[in-house]
Protein backbone atom coordinates (compact mmCIF):
# COMPACT_ATOMS: atom_id res chain seq x y z
CA UNK A 1 0.00 0.00 0.00
CA UNK A 2 1.55 3.45 -1.17
CA UNK A 3 0.67 6.38 1.27
CA UNK A 4 0.80 9.85 -0.25
CA UNK A 5 3.37 11.42 1.96
CA UNK A 6 0.97 14.45 2.60
CA UNK A 7 -1.46 12.19 4.28
CA UNK A 8 -0.17 11.61 7.39
CA UNK A 9 0.25 15.61 7.67
CA UNK A 10 -3.33 16.30 6.70
CA UNK A 11 -4.20 13.35 9.44
CA UNK A 12 -2.53 15.18 12.08
CA UNK A 13 -3.91 18.71 11.16
CA UNK A 14 -7.15 16.99 11.22
CA UNK A 15 -7.16 15.75 14.62
CA UNK A 16 -5.54 18.83 16.06
CA UNK A 17 -7.79 20.94 14.68
CA UNK A 18 -11.21 18.25 15.78
CA UNK A 19 -9.40 18.41 19.28
CA UNK A 20 -8.75 22.29 19.09
CA UNK A 21 -12.15 22.82 18.30
CA UNK A 22 -13.82 20.70 20.87
CA UNK A 23 -11.62 22.56 23.63
CA UNK A 24 -13.66 25.75 22.35
CA UNK A 25 -16.78 24.34 24.57
CA UNK A 26 -16.79 25.24 28.21
CA UNK A 27 -17.58 23.40 30.66
CA UNK A 28 -18.61 24.53 34.13
CA UNK A 29 -20.13 24.01 37.36
CA UNK A 30 -20.50 20.57 36.28
CA UNK A 31 -21.57 17.31 39.04
CA UNK A 32 -23.39 13.92 39.45
CA UNK A 33 -25.79 13.36 41.82
CA UNK A 34 -24.73 10.57 44.12
CA UNK A 35 -26.54 7.44 44.44
CA UNK A 36 -27.89 4.61 46.96
CA UNK A 37 -27.25 0.56 46.36
CA UNK A 38 -29.34 -0.63 43.47
CA UNK A 39 -30.06 2.31 42.46
CA UNK A 40 -29.99 2.15 38.89
CA UNK A 41 -29.86 6.17 37.27
CA UNK A 42 -29.02 9.38 37.98
CA UNK A 43 -28.75 13.09 36.89
CA UNK A 44 -25.93 14.92 36.01
CA UNK A 45 -25.85 18.88 35.38
CA UNK A 46 -23.48 21.38 33.69
CA UNK A 47 -23.20 24.32 32.19
CA UNK A 48 -22.37 24.41 28.73
CA UNK A 49 -21.02 27.80 26.25
CA UNK A 50 -19.68 26.96 22.71
CA UNK A 51 -17.50 29.31 21.00
CA UNK A 52 -19.12 28.22 17.95
CA UNK A 53 -22.62 27.27 17.01
CA UNK A 54 -22.50 23.52 17.57
CA UNK A 55 -24.57 20.59 18.69
CA UNK A 56 -24.17 18.28 21.97
CA UNK A 57 -24.97 14.84 20.29
CA UNK A 58 -24.20 12.28 22.62
CA UNK A 59 -22.76 10.84 25.58
CA UNK A 60 -21.27 7.91 27.12
CA UNK A 61 -19.63 6.98 30.60
CA UNK A 62 -18.06 3.72 31.97
CA UNK A 63 -20.21 4.17 34.63
CA UNK A 64 -23.57 3.74 32.91
CA UNK A 65 -25.17 1.69 30.23
CA UNK A 66 -27.22 3.82 28.96
CA UNK A 67 -25.97 8.48 28.92
CA UNK A 68 -28.58 10.45 27.18
CA UNK A 69 -29.47 14.15 27.82
CA UNK A 70 -33.21 14.30 29.04
CA UNK A 71 -35.81 17.69 28.29
CA UNK A 72 -37.82 17.71 31.62
CA UNK A 73 -41.21 20.08 31.70
CA UNK A 74 -44.48 20.28 33.04
CA UNK A 75 -47.75 19.92 30.87
CA UNK A 76 -50.19 21.21 33.07
CA UNK A 77 -50.58 18.96 36.44
CA UNK A 78 -47.93 16.57 34.63
CA UNK A 79 -44.10 16.70 35.03
CA UNK A 80 -42.98 14.73 31.14
CA UNK A 81 -39.04 13.91 30.47
CA UNK A 82 -38.06 12.79 27.37
CA UNK A 83 -34.80 12.21 25.71
CA UNK A 84 -33.54 15.18 22.96
CA UNK A 85 -33.99 13.65 19.53
CA UNK A 86 -31.28 15.22 17.24
CA UNK A 87 -29.20 16.90 19.64
CA UNK A 88 -28.98 19.50 22.21
CA UNK A 89 -28.31 22.99 20.18
CA UNK A 90 -25.44 25.35 21.53
CA UNK A 91 -25.34 28.76 20.31
CA UNK A 92 -22.34 30.43 19.84
CA UNK A 93 -21.51 32.16 23.13
CA UNK A 94 -24.69 31.75 25.01
CA UNK A 95 -24.63 29.56 28.19
CA UNK A 96 -26.80 26.50 28.11
CA UNK A 97 -27.54 24.86 31.50
CA UNK A 98 -27.72 21.24 32.25
CA UNK A 99 -29.88 21.92 35.03
CA UNK A 100 -32.52 19.61 37.66
CA UNK A 101 -35.88 20.47 35.96
CA UNK A 102 -34.33 20.78 32.85
CA UNK A 103 -32.56 19.85 29.84
CA UNK A 104 -30.17 17.11 32.01
CA UNK A 105 -27.98 14.39 31.40
CA UNK A 106 -29.60 10.60 32.47
CA UNK A 107 -26.98 8.31 33.58
CA UNK A 108 -28.90 4.76 33.14
CA UNK A 109 -27.80 1.06 33.93
CA UNK A 110 -25.66 2.31 36.40
CA UNK A 111 -23.01 -0.47 36.97
CA UNK A 112 -21.95 0.43 40.31
CA UNK A 113 -23.61 3.27 43.20
CA UNK A 114 -21.85 6.95 42.47
CA UNK A 115 -20.06 7.66 45.51
CA UNK A 116 -20.21 11.10 47.19
CA UNK A 117 -17.08 12.63 46.94
CA UNK A 118 -15.59 10.78 43.79
CA UNK A 119 -15.14 11.46 40.25
CA UNK A 120 -16.49 9.60 37.13
CA UNK A 121 -15.65 9.87 33.46
CA UNK A 122 -17.72 11.35 30.53
CA UNK A 123 -17.39 11.77 27.40
CA UNK A 124 -19.35 14.34 25.70
CA UNK A 125 -19.67 14.03 21.77
CA UNK A 126 -20.20 17.68 19.08
CA UNK A 127 -21.06 18.02 15.99
CA UNK A 128 -19.99 21.20 14.28
CA UNK A 129 -22.78 23.39 11.96
CA UNK A 130 -20.81 21.17 9.04
CA UNK A 131 -21.69 18.08 10.90
CA UNK A 132 -17.68 17.47 12.14
CA UNK A 133 -17.52 15.25 15.18
CA UNK A 134 -15.22 15.93 18.21
CA UNK A 135 -15.26 15.02 21.79
CA UNK A 136 -14.82 16.35 25.19
CA UNK A 137 -13.77 14.05 27.97
CA UNK A 138 -14.21 15.75 31.80
CA UNK A 139 -14.52 14.48 35.04
CA UNK A 140 -17.61 14.58 36.97
CA UNK A 141 -17.49 15.14 40.78
CA UNK A 142 -20.22 13.34 42.47
CA UNK A 143 -22.29 15.00 45.04
CA UNK A 144 -25.41 14.96 46.82
CA UNK A 145 -26.08 18.72 46.39
CA UNK A 146 -24.81 20.89 43.56
CA UNK A 147 -21.37 22.19 43.92
CA UNK A 148 -21.00 26.43 44.71
CA UNK A 149 -21.60 28.22 41.37
CA UNK A 150 -24.29 25.72 40.04
CA UNK A 151 -27.01 27.75 38.32
CA UNK A 152 -30.49 28.48 39.74
CA UNK A 153 -32.52 25.75 40.05
CA UNK A 154 -29.76 23.35 40.21
CA UNK A 155 -31.17 23.04 44.29
CA UNK A 156 -33.79 21.40 46.14
CA UNK A 157 -36.45 19.94 44.41
CA UNK A 158 -36.82 19.71 40.44
CA UNK A 159 -34.70 16.76 39.56
CA UNK A 160 -33.86 15.51 43.11
CA UNK A 161 -37.60 14.53 44.31
CA UNK A 162 -38.36 12.55 40.49
CA UNK A 163 -37.95 9.50 39.89
CA UNK A 164 -36.50 7.72 36.72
Amino acid sequence: MTLNRFTPIALVLSLLSTAAWAQSVDVKAAWARATVQGQKATGAFMTLTAKDATKLVGISSPVAGVAEVHEMKMDGDVMKMRAVEGGLDLPAGKAVELKPGGYHVMLMDLKTPLKKDTTIPVTLLFKDAKGVPSKLEIKLPVSSTPPAGAGAGAGAGGHADHKH
